[in-house]
Order: C-alpha cells, then structure tokens, then sequence
C-alpha cells in the first residue's frame, strides 16, 4: 500500500502550510513559490554563517563543553 493514498496528521500540516503560503501571497501560487525561493535562501545563508562562527574542532566532536 502506498503512503500517499493514506493521508495523517502531517500531510494534513503540509497542506494547511500550502494553503496558508498561497493565501498570504494573494492566492497567487507563483508567488508564493517565488517568497519560499527567497526564504530558504536566506535560511541557507544564515547557515553558512553559523557554521563559519562555530570552531572547526567544535564541529568535528573534539572539544568537550563544560559540565560542572
């Protein structure tokens, strides 16, 4: 059985974030594709820029953090 042919909580979610994204930009679903395009680009950049401000041995599992 496919998953797509059983709806749960999560589609339901998903569809209502869908939704809501196509509302806000006037019910213009181009739109709202085009505002998401520019959200998760500036999501990505403010990633690249935490992960430049985290030490390299931080990363990578070898500093211990201090726990009292």
């Amino acid at each position: 059985m496919s998953s797509v042919s059983q709806p749960n909580e999560q589609d339901a979610g998903l569809e209502t974030a869908v939704d809501q994204a196509i509302a806000v930009c006037d019910g213009d679903p181009l739109a709202a594709v085009r505002a998401l395009i520019v959200a998760n680009n500036l999501l990505e950049a403010e990633i690249a820029d935490l992960k430049k401000a985290v030490s390299h041995a931080y990363m990578r599992g070898r500093f211990r953090s201090y726990t009292g």
